[in-house]
């Protein structure tokens, strides 16, 4: 089917149209940080920093592994130790605000993407239009995949590392609440975003701007980057990376098969 005629609308038009979908997406991520202010609480002290104690889910997890595998108490956390502290006058105050924000954002995050959707459909087939449900879900199950591996590995095992390592005896660890606060926000987007991997991939590969080749060549690249982000962000051991490294390459694995399914269908129309 032809596409939607686009001379429709002049350059203003869609940028009218952006504007007012940055409106609304803005508008979402505050209401829903809003909401977030009636727990903050519970937001601040268990979630955001429960990573920071030895009793999280996480560390848990870890000592029960390692018991399993046979390493005894190799890979046990059992104390951090480290101070988080306010060094600014305003800190806590601005802390409390984006953290509030970050929290909105993730939680509107399947409202944005609706929006981005309705965007971009008029440049879009009717049939893949209609695949507008499925982008939404598709897309906001792997965005909060990729917060919750953000949280409940990158964090800790970040945490871990950060708070182990030192380069005297003489150093103690006091670590301010915006840098701990900084890596919480960098953790868990970057890890969302790298999880939303098979989505730009669907759209480079029917852009012609991404081939499966073109991935499969360079995949032992990607292998290599991946287990140096592991080594960065996990203590030196192997298990720990390896937990790390595995869902990343998973992602990266279905993104070269979405992109195969995507060019065979390419070519068939183009047959």
């Amino acid at each position: 089917m032809a596409k939607k005629n686009l001379g429709e609308m002049s350059f203003l038009d869609h940028l009218e149209e952006l504007r007012w979908l940055l409106v609304r997406s803005t508008l979402a991520t505050c209401i829903m940080a809003f909401v977030t202010y009636f727990i903050s609480d519970y937001l601040f002290d268990q979630i955001i920093l429960g990573p920071i104690r030895p009793t999280f889910f996480t560390y848990v997890w870890f000592c029960d592994l390692s018991h399993s595998l046979g390493f005894a108490d190799s890979i046990c956390i059992t104390e951090l130790n480290f101070i988080i502290q306010n060094t600014e006058m305003e800190g806590q105050v601005n802390i409390f605000v984006w953290m509030c924000l970050l929290a909105g954002f993730i939680l509107s995050f399947p409202y944005i993407l609706w929006e981005i959707w309705k965007f971009i459909s008029p440049a879009l087939y009717e049939k893949e239009r209609k695949n507008a449900k499925l982008f939404i879900f598709v897309s906001s199950l792997l965005f909060f995949l990729g917060v919750l591996f953000g949280y409940f590995v990158v964090i800790p095992m970040s945490v871990n590392f950060v708070a182990t390592f030192s380069v005297s005896d003489v150093v103690k660890n006091q670590f301010t609440l915006e840098s701990y606060m900084g890596m919480v926000k960098t953790s868990i987007l970057g890890s969302a975003i790298f999880f939303e991997l098979p989505i730009a991939i669907y759209f480079l590969t029917k852009l012609g701007l991404v081939t499966p080749t073109f991935l499969r060549k360079y995949w032992k690249y990607a292998v290599v980057i991946i287990l140096i982000i592991a080594a960065i962000v996990t203590p030196p051991d192997v298990v720990s990376q390896t937990i790390v490294a595995i869902p990343m390459l998973i992602i990266y694995e279905l993104s070269i098969w979405i992109s195969k399914v995507v060019y065979k269908n390419k070519m068939k129309e183009n047959v």
